[in-house]
C-alpha cells in the first residue's frame, strides 16, 4: 500500500501522452491552445517541485497517515474532474491540485517507509519504489491511457485517476500512524557509535541533493529525448518508437533489483559503479548507428539510473530522526523533480554547444557521468578508514 501510490507520480505525463494531439484539436479555438495543452501536461510536476518541501513539513508537524489519506481522495476527485469540464483554464487549475496531491503522496509514502523499516529492509522497500513506478509507467499506465483514449476520446485517460480511491481504502485498512520516537533506531545506531540526526544536517543534505540533481538530469534526459534520438536513427513509426522505448526503460527495474544485492557496498563504490554504467550508456548512445544497437546501450544507461536513484534516496534518508525525516524527504523529492524541467533545456544547450547535436549532448552527459564516477571512487579511496592494527 505504500509502494503502489508512487505510481500516481508518473501518471501526470505518462497517462496523457496518447491524447495530446486530440487535446490540441479539442482546444484549437483557444488562443495559444497548443501551449496550454503542453502546460497542462507539465503542471503537476511544477507543483511537485514547489510543494514537496511543504508536504514534508506538514508530515513532520501533523503526522503522516491522515494527510496521505486525504490527499489521495482529493487526488481522485481533481484528477478525474476533466471528464466533466470543458474550460481548459479550469482543467489547468485542477492539474495544479493534482500536483500538490502527488507531492504529498510521494513525500509521505517514502517517509512512512523510512518510519516503518530499518536497515537493509528499509533500503529494499525504498528501492522498490523506483521499480514499481518504472514498471507501472511502461507496462500499465501508458498502454492504459491509449486504451481509455480509444474508448472515450480525450477525456478517457482522466478516468484512471479514480483508482486512487482504491489505494486510499488500502492505506486506511493496512497502514498505521508511525511512532514519533525512534527508540529502536536510536538503540541500533548507539551500538555502532552513531546517533540520529535530530535536526536537518544541511551540509550532508545539500551535497546529496547536488548529486541527485545530476542523477535526475540524466534519468529524465533519456525519457525526454529518446523519441528524438530514434527518429534521428531512422525510426518513423510511433509504435516502433514506443517498442524501443519500452525495452530501454526496462533497465530501470533491472537496476533496482540489482541494488537489492549491492546495497551493502560502500556508498562511494556504489556511486562509482552506477555512474559508470550511466556514462558508458550515454557514450554508447552517442555512437549508435541503428535503433537496435541504440536500445541496447540505452538499456545499460537505464540500469545505471535504476541503481543511482534508490542509492541517493536511501543515503539522503539514512540516520534521520522522525522529526526531520519528512522535511528531508520532501527536499530530496523537490530536487529530483527539477531534473524533469532542466533536462530538455540542458540537452538542447549541450547539443548547440557541442558538435553532433543530440548525440553530441549524449556524449557530454556520458563524460560528466564518468567524471562523477571517478570522483566517487577517489572519495572511497581517500576517505577509507585505516585498517585496524594486527596484534603481534
Amino acid at each position: 500500500m505504500l509502494l503502489l501510490p508512487i505510481t500516481m507520480s508518473v501518471m501526470g505525463i505518462s497517462l496523457l501522452t496518447a491524447v495530446v494531439p486530440r487535446m490540441v484539436e479539442q482546444f484549437g479555438d483557444v488562443p495559444n491552445g497548443a501551449y496550454w495543452v503542453q502546460l497542462l501536461l507539465t503542471m503537476p510536476a511544477i507543483w511537485i517541485l514547489l510543494f514537496s518541501p511543504v508536504a514534508g513539513w506538514l508530515a513532520d508537524c501533523y503526522g503522516r497517515r491522515r494527510i496521505l489519506i486525504v490527499s489521495m481522495f482529493v487526488y481522485a476527485l481533481v484528477g478525474a474532474a476533466p471528464t466533466v469540464l470543458d474550460n481548459i483554464y479550469t482543467i489547468i487549475f485542477t492539474r495544479c491540485l493534482v500536483g500538490i496531491c502527488e507531492s504529498i503522496v510521494m513525500t509521505v509514502t517514502t517517509t512512512m517507509i523510512g518510519d516503518y523499516f530499518r536497515g537493509h529492509a528499509r533500503e529494499k522497500w525504498l528501492a522498490s519504489q523506483t521499480a514499481v513506478a518504472s514498471l507501472a509507467a511502461g507496462l500499465v499506465i501508458i498502454p492504459l491511457g491509449g486504451q481509455l483514449a480509444s474508448a472515450f476520446g480525450w477525456r478517457g485517460p482522466f478516468y484512471a485517476y479514480l483508482y486512487s480511491v482504491v489505494l486510499a481504502v488500502g492505506v486506511i485498512l493496512f497502514t498505521w500512524e508511525p511512532e514519533k520516537i525512534d527508540h529502536a533506531a536510536e538503540a541500533a545506531l548507539e551500538e555502532r557509535g552513531r546517533r540520529l540526526y535530530q535536526t536537518i544536517p544541511w551540509a550532508r543534505v545539500l551535497g546529496i541533493c547536488a548529486l541527485t540533481l545530476v542523477g535526475s538530469l540524466m534519468f529524465y534526459g533519456i525519457i525526454t529525448q529518446n523519441a528524438n534520438a530514434l527518429v534521428a536513427l531512422g525510426v518513423k513509426d510511433p509504435a516502433a518508437i514506443g517498442h524501443y522505448t519500452m525495452l530501454a526503460s526496462l533497465g530501470v527495474p533491472v537496476g533496482t533489483f540489482i541494488y537489492y544485492g549491492a546495497a551493502r557496498l560502500h556508498i562511494g563504490l556504489l556511486l562509482c559503479l552506477e555512474f559508470a554504467l550511466v556514462g558508458l550508456g550515454f557514450l554508447g548512445m552517442s555512437r549508435a548507428t541503428d535503433p537496435a544497437g541504440y536500445t541496447m546501450v540505452a538499456f545499460v544507461n537505464q540500469v545505471g539510473c535504476g541503481l543511482v536513484l534508490p542509492t541517493l534516496l536511501v543515503w539522503a534518508t539514512r540516520g534521520l530522526a522522525y522529526r526531520v525525516r519528512g522535511r528531508v524527504t520532501g527536499i530530496w523529492t523537490a530536487v529530483f523533480s527539477i531534473g524533469q524541467f532542466i533536462s530538455g533545456i540542458t540537452i538542447q544547450f549541450l547539443g548547440a554547444s557541442l558538435s553532433g547535436g543530440l548525440m553530441g549532448a549524449f556524449r557530454g552527459l556520458g563524460l560528466l557521468a564518468l567524471a562523477v564516477a571517478v570522483a566517487a571512487l577517489l572519495s572511497r579511496m581517500l576517505l577509507r578508514p585505516a585498517p585496524a592494527a594486527v596484534p603481534s
